[in-house]
């Protein structure tokens, strides 16, 4: 799935550093509290005695609910044909973010929006099997993602639709991993959460600039809640919270107070070269509350240029991994 900072790529970095410095995981509870896609909890899923996973972004609570803490067999059928047959529906999605729909918004071909609106009408009748509901809407947002027409990210959509938005949506299965433990999953704000859960490794990737993840996903947000509201702008977005994670004057007196109630043994934090923060300003905070240490990577991250197909280009930047033994 499309993720700005997402750790695919970087999570056998992530898991070796990690490993190297708290030995055995098995016994181990491990928080992912800024999960985002939850690309990092389903790295140490299998390998750890518990996962937390937390976001405050709802998209990003329904990917972690199925992905993270869904661990028993699901027996679904044919209901995935059954939801790929749906007849389509003039729903909040094509009325809002198709042209059809008379918005001027093109983030969908128009077939494709209203087969996301008859699929998520539809998935709303399994509410009363959460596990179940959370399997398919992380399966919708997953799958209208591979047809959205935007470059990447949902601040802007495309003008006209690019070659994968012109594809047929196709509604597919986002399979978990089963394992023996049980993992929790939350949607609230981590400087909140964290004076309510304890455990030994606590990893932290926070937003490192200016960039609102509520804004960058908005439909995404919207497909998942399905309730009605009145868009604004020409993306159609709604009212989002602003995190004090991308906000100069917050951001330090906000990453301290998560630090200093953390309840974790290790702390590491993924905080890249173009970050709020400097890295002198990251380490003058943690060594505050114990042994400090960082080590860091090169990494190739991605962006849309500004041309009409919005092909990539890519630049190299460098991923910090500052560590805490907390004392």
């Amino acid at each position: 799935m499309n993720y700005i900072g997402s750790k695919r790529k970087l999570s056998p970095f992530l898991f070796d550093k990690i490993h190297d410095a708290c030995g055995t995981l098995h016994d181990k509870t491990f928080c992912d509290i800024f999960a985002g896609t939850g690309i990092v909890g389903r790295t140490f899923k299998a390998n750890v005695k518990k996962v937390i996973s937390n976001d405050f972004e709802y998209f990003s609570y329904i990917l972690n609910r199925n992905y993270i803490q869904n661990n028993s067999i699901i027996i679904y059928g044919d209901l995935f044909e059954e939801l790929n047959n749906l007849q389509p529906k003039k729903g909040f999605i094509y009325k809002h973010y198709c042209l059809g729909g008379g918005s001027g918004r093109n983030y969908f071909s128009n077939e494709n929006g209203q087969k996301i609106d008859a699929i998520r009408q539809e998935i709303e009748k399994y509410k009363e099997k959460p596990d179940l509901y959370f399997f398919l809407l992380a399966s919708l947002l997953e799958s209208a993602d591979k047809v959205a027409n935007t470059a990447s990210v949902y601040g802007a959509f495309l003008k006209q639709l690019k070659k994968s938005a012109q594809k047929n949506f196709i509604l597919e299965a986002a399979l978990f991993e089963r394992t023996q433990t049980t993992h929790e999953v939350y949607q609230e704000d981590s400087n909140e959460l964290i004076q309510n859960i304890s455990g030994d490794i606590l990893y932290l990737d926070p937003p490192y600039n200016a960039r609102q993840y509520g804004a960058n996903y908005h439909i995404l947000n919207t497909i998942a809640s399905y309730k009605p509201f009145i868009p604004k702008g020409i993306t159609g977005m709604p009212e989002y919270r602003k995190s004090s994670y991308c906000k100069t004057k917050e951001v330090q007196n906000s990453f301290e107070d998560l630090i200093k109630n953390a309840d974790f043994r290790y702390i590491f934090l993924s905080y890249n070269n173009e970050g709020l923060m400097p890295p002198s300003q990251v380490r003058k905070i943690m060594e505050k509350y114990g042994h400090y240490d960082l080590t860091h990577t090169p990494y190739q991250r991605f962006k849309a240029d500004k041309n009409e197909n919005r092909k990539h280009k890519a630049d190299s930047t460098v991923e910090y991994l500052h560590i805490l033994e907390k004392r």
